[in-house]
């Protein structure tokens, strides 16, 4: 008997130095680490421990003889990726840098932002070094794109907040919630009560279209509508017009998938989780029936997952449909599905496309429609969206890659609701560079760089400094290469002393925002959500305004 990772893998690598027998892959040092979209476990090595289960923060690990019929899958999935990638075990435990000398005092360090990435490299500093840190983040509540981002029927990836709250209860680290850096505390002031400032705000926009049509009524982003689902207080107030019968998501990604399982699920399942309740009400009075996700390439260029493209063939009452001819690949694509070296994950999107392509589809059933090759050109439509018109594209080999060229073949497609789910984009920090072309702040290894040279004492880490790629775990190591470099400068005394204590920064703070919410706040939020979900089943019943957050903080 083996163990296996499954769809919830979140990449963060906490398993790799866990396994006594090295048989977890790949590993942070490995350059598919990068690119990966999950990790995996060598079944013919696995020694049935149990270590690497005990280490997930997502609950993700499972013995095979333990996986349920939607995860049975992954017992292949996992024995294949080693078929391509022999298992070569040079075992070299992981060696923890030597913390900074005892007579270099406490490093104090601000981190702005309290997501994944944020709290990763929180986490690192508090292992690693004597340190107090402050977190800061403008909403009232921490942990960023786990509680505002993780699609609701995804509880198992948002466990990793408990490895962030368990790892938080030291007074060496304070929340600053409700707090915006710029607005109640300057750039500047941070530097003054701290060694080092790092930025973890992520990636906040997104990308645009670019086509006429966009500014119309029912034309939304992805992250708005996600956002709201989710009970994000600056979006609560939104409104999506679901009376048509057809909505259409440009892009093909996690997050597009998460959108459409949203859109088509039954109801009475999303009321098991701690989805708002102002959307479940709206999904409840839905009339739709069907979404097409559009994607720009092909089939095995598609950006969602293997995991979770096949997690949609067990959705209840919801039919994955594709026609087989969207499934023809020109030769470039049809050349690497023959190439017996390809990498199993690619080769699964393809084999899972056509499983589906061959499936009659219940007409009871909601319908989650894809198709590939397809830019849209114009969303349509006089005072509302009335349809997206696009065009097919072809593919066409550029050096080592395959582009997307629009041919003069077109196409409309009749929908009330239009949603972008094109990439998220990075927004300039006040005081700080921004490279406006990637949407990042401009760094090497996490040091923010100013014409070329760091800035003492101020770094990035997640989105905002490698652009919005990975999932949440990848912030795990992202994180550490920033605080590796961070406590490389302060034990060489490359670092500014703090000029005002922690005490000064309390009383500063308290001063300006007196709506300032602290860990017993958060505590207190945190309780009362989970208290009201217990009634009905769910996890918890979020807050959805700042008023009823702020009210439930002050309790």
């Amino acid at each position: 008997m083996a163990y296996v990772i499954t769809q919830r893998c979140c990449n963060d690598a906490s398993c790799v130095p866990e396994c006594p027998v090295d048989c977890i892959r790949p590993t942070p040092e490995q350059p598919e680490f990068a690119t990966t979209e999950q990790l995996y476990i060598d079944p013919d090595t696995c020694i049935d421990c149990g270590a690497c289960v005990d280490a997930c923060p997502v609950e993700a690990i499972f013995s095979e003889d333990d996986l349920t019929a939607s995860l049975a899958r992954f017992r292949d999935i996992n024995g294949a990726y080693f078929e391509r990638h022999p298992l070569e075990s040079n075992f070299d435990p992981l060696v923890t840098p030597a913390r900074p000398p005892k007579e270099l005092g406490t490093l104090r360090v601000a981190i702005v932002g309290a997501g994944p990435a944020a709290c990763y490299a929180a986490e690192e500093l508090l292992r690693r070094a004597d340190v107090e840190v402050e977190l800061f983040d403008r909403l009232p509540t921490p942990w960023g794109l786990v509680r505002a981002g993780v699609a609701p029927d995804h509880p198992g990836t948002k466990t990793v907040s408990n490895m962030f709250d368990s790892a938080f209860r030291r007074d060496t680290l304070q929340f600053y919630l409700n707090v915006e850096v710029g607005e109640h505390i300057s750039h500047e002031e941070l530097l003054s009560h701290h060694h080092a400032v790092i930025y973890a705000v992520g990636a906040s926009t997104d990308r645009r279209l670019g086509v006429p049509g966009e500014e119309l009524a029912g034309s939304h982003s992805a992250t708005e509508f996600v956002a709201w689902y989710n009970g994000h207080p600056d979006f609560a107030e939104r409104t999506f017009d679901l009376s048509g019968e057809r909505a259409v998501i440009v892009g093909n990604g996690n997050v597009a998938l998460d959108v459409a399982r949203v859109l088509t699920l039954d109801p009475e399942e999303l009321a098991k989780t701690d989805i708002a309740d102002h959307a479940l009400d709206a999904l409840r009075q839905s009339n739709i029936r069907e979404v097409v996700v559009l994607g720009r390439r092909g089939p095995l260029q598609a950006a969602y997952t293997s995991s979770e493209f096949l997690a949609l063939g067990y959705l209840k009452g919801v039919d994955v449909v594709i026609d087989p001819a969207e499934l023809e690949l020109d030769p470039e694509s049809r050349a690497l599905l023959d190439d017996p070296d390809i990498e199993p994950a690619l080769r699964l999107k393809y084999e899972l496309a056509r499983e589906y392509a061959d499936k009659t589809p219940d007409p009871a059933n909601r319908r989650i429609v894809f198709r590939y090759l397809t830019s849209p050109t114009a969303l349509t439509g006089t005072d509302r969206v009335e349809g997206v018109e696009f065009a097919h594209n072809e593919l066409v080999a550029e050096g080592e890659t395959l582009q997307a060229r629009a041919t003069d073949r077109t196409e409309t497609v009749s929908a009330g609701l239009v949603l972008r789910s094109i990439g998220y984009r990075g927004r300039p920090i006040p005081d700080l560079p921004f490279d406006e072309r990637g949407g990042i702040v401009p760094n090497e290894g996490g040091r923010v760089l100013a014409d070329g040279d760091p800035i003492p004492g101020v770094y990035v880490a997640g989105w905002i400094k490698r652009g919005p790629r990975g999932v949440i775990g990848s912030n795990r190591v992202d994180a550490a290469q920033t605080v590796d470099h961070l406590l490389v400068d302060f034990t060489s005394g490359k670092l500014p002393t703090p000029t005002a204590d922690r005490t000064s920064l309390k009383s500063l703070l308290t001063q300006r925002q007196p709506d300032l919410v602290d860990r017993d706040g958060w505590k207190a939020i945190d309780a009362a959500e989970r208290s009201a979900g217990k009634s009905g089943g769910r996890p918890r019943v979020k807050f959805t305004t700042r008023e009823d957050l702020l009210k439930a903080a002050r309790s």
